[in-house]
Formats: C-alpha cells, structure tokens, sequence
C-alpha cells in the first residue's frame, strides 16, 4: 500500500479517492447487498456469528468487507495480502479476529496499515490466544506502531513468528525490539529485514539479542547495520545461547564486523546458519573471520558471497576449515569471488577431508560470470533466495 499516512498529507486526488470509497461502501450496503453476504459462505463457518460481527463492522465504518474471509470457515490461516485494507480495513477485522478461534497464521502484507491499523492489530493479540503466525511486512507501521505491538507481544505468549519487513523502522523503533527481546520469550522467529535500522539500532539491539532466551531465527538483513552496531550484534551473537538461523546480509559489517563475528564463532555453539552475503568483507575480514571457523563445531551452513575477500581472502577461508576436523559445514558459499586454480585445487582438498561440505563458487573465469543480481524493493521474498529454505541468499 502506498502513499502517506497521515490526513494533513493527503492532497485533493487522495481527498478524491477516500470520498470515492466512501460512496462506494455507502453503495454496497443495501439490503440486499447485506442479505446476500449475511448468507453467502457463513454456513461453513464453525459460528456464523463470527461472520456477522465482521460485517456489522464493515458497516459500522464503512468499509466494503473482504468477500474471501466469509468463505473463511474453519482455515487455519487468513491471507489478505496485497488488499489494500488501510487503518479501517484493520479496525473492521479486530473484532472477528479476536473472537476467532480457528486462525493460526494471519498473513496482512502490504496493506497500508500504518501507524491506526497497527495500534488496532495489537489491541487483537492483547486477547487473541491463538494467532501464532503474523505478518504484517510492508505497512509503513513506524516505531509508533511497532510499540503498540511490542507492548502487547509482551503479554502473549502465543506468537512464535512475527514478520515486519519494509515498515520503516529506523533507531527509535529499536529501543522496542530491544524491550520486546529481553521480555518476549516465546517468540521464536523475527524478521526485520528491509527497514533502516543503523550502527545506533545495532548498539541496542545487541546486547538484548545477548540476554534473549527464545529467538531461534533473525533476519536483519536489508538494513544499514555497520560500525560499531555490527560490532554490538556480533558481541550478542556471542552470548547467545538460543539463536541458530542469522541473516544479517546487504547490510555494511565491513572487516572490524567480520571480525567480531569470527570471535562470536570461537564462543558459540548453538548457530547453524549465518548468512553474511554482500557485506564489504575484505581480505583482511576473511582472515578473521576464520579464526573462528577453525574451532566452531555447529555451523552447518556459512553464506560470505558478493565480498570483495579476493583471492587470498577465498584461500584463507578455507584453510581454516581445512583445519577444523570437527567442522559440521554442510554448505560454504563463495560464489560471486575471483578464483585461480590455486582455489580449485584447495577446494578438493578441503572436500576430500569433509567429504559432507559442499563448496559454492565460480570456477568459471571473470568473464564468464552471470550478471549480478539487482537489489529489489521489499517483496514477498528476496529475490535471491531459493538455495536454502530458511536462510536467502
């Protein structure tokens, strides 16, 4: 959903289109109209109640109601996304959504929620003991909303999975991430990609992340983390005794992050999957980072491509394995880096050794490699991802 939030923004056109909906829902409900939905698909539904009370909101707030969710029934998963239900939309659904007792995953992506329909989401998961699944990705929800959410996260213990990608969060909405990590521990997977959380976001969240007892996957990836908030992750990285899927790629660690991350890996023996794709690593990152994959015996799956690690950088990543007998890599990607022969004779050797590691790189020469991918806006998915189920390239 696109376009501003708030009504002081709003310029003659958008003034158009809302007294146009308007009308159109003032259209909608006629007798018949009413009739006709009261009736079309509420049989199907455990309690036909649930139904009514959605459309009495509709009405109530003159909103046309999404025809699909009274042929709802028993689902145990809601998808509206892409609907355009904005503020009101979300306002129209609190009420049967809080009653409900049958959705499990409720999917709202890109849907212009903001800041309103937030606040009207979280007043349902204060009461909703069943929704476990929510994504709310690409509403513009900003840090406003993001604390009504926080807030009631903190008193459900229903929800493991909570998506949030694209909503603009930047540094004050990580002071709630934070709150919510070091209270909410029954949230299991977090998604935060493609928001604008910086080196000031990092500094908060990583010590919270290190204090967290229920996150088992994150994905920061998409963001602007860099300097000493990378710094700061990677140090919670460390203490984290609960977290084995990380994404942190298209984000700026650079080497000193790179580095700490190698120091993280030396600590912790609960991470299974690190992604750290497109991150300006250099040689000198690579080297440090491993150190740590000379001692580390859980990582199974370690992303490093589209770095400028060079050659030397290639070869001292996987000497470093090489090294480690008790490695439990699974997939090493180092695609998208400048190979010679040297890398190709190193790669069977250390292949040879751990016989279950699959190695990803161009062993084809500069002039022969694909083009590189094109960085995309918020979407369902990322647009590289497809090797790994729960990690994007």
């Amino acid at each position: 959903m696109k376009g501003p939030c708030k009504s002081s923004a709003k310029n003659e056109d958008q003034q158009g289109e809302v007294a146009a909906t308007a009308c159109k829902a003032e259209n909608f409900w006629t007798a018949d109209s009413r009739f006709a939905l009261e009736t079309e698909g509420t049989h199907s539904l455990g309690e036909p109640v649930t139904a009514a009370l959605y459309l009495e909101s509709c009405q109530a707030l003159s909103v046309v109601p999404a025809s699909c969710l009274l042929r709802q029934g028993s689902a145990s998963e809601l998808n509206l996304r892409h609907r355009g239900l904005g503020p009101q939309g979300a306002r129209a659904l609190a009420p049967m959504l809080t009653s409900n007792v049958y959705i499990k995953r409720l999917d709202l992506r890109d849907n212009g929620l903001c800041v309103a329909g937030a606040e009207a989401l979280a007043d349902v998961l204060c009461k909703n003991s069943i929704i476990s699944d929510v994504d709310l990705s690409e509403n513009q929800i900003g840090a406003a909303g993001l604390q009504a959410l926080c807030a009631a996260l903190a008193v459900n213990p229903a929800v493991q999975k909570m998506q949030l990608g694209g909503n603009r969060l930047e540094e004050k909405a990580a002071q709630h991430l934070a709150a919510l990590l070091l209270r909410h521990t029954s949230l299991q997977s977090l998604d935060l990609s493609y928001n604008q959380l910086n080196d000031l976001a990092g500094e908060t969240l990583g010590p919270a992340l290190a204090e967290n007892t229920g996150l088992t996957e994150l994905n920061l990836s998409w963001n602007h983390l860099r300097g000493p908030g990378a710094i700061a992750l990677a140090k919670g990285l460390e203490a984290n005794i609960f977290l084995k899927v990380l994404d942190i790629s298209h984000n700026g660690f650079g080497d000193s992050g790179a580095s700490s991350i190698g120091e993280a890996l030396k600590a912790n023996n609960v991470l299974e999957e690190l992604n750290m794709r497109n991150n300006r690593i250099s040689m000198t990152g690579a080297l440090r980072l491993g150190l740590g994959l000379q001692v580390n015996q859980t990582l199974r799956i370690l992303i490093i491509s589209k770095n400028p690690i060079r050659i030397e950088g290639y070869v001292s990543l996987l000497k470093s394995i090489r090294n480690n007998r008790s490695s439990a890599l699974e997939l090493l990607d180092l695609s998208e880096v400048q190979v010679n022969r040297e890398c190709d004779d190193l790669t069977n050797s250390v292949t040879a050794i751990l016989p279950g590691l699959c190695i990803k790189n161009n062993t084809s020469r500069r002039k022969d490699w694909p083009p590189a991918s094109t960085p995309s806006q918020p979407a369902p998915a990322p647009t590289d991802s497809g090797l790994v189920s729960s990690m994007p390239l």
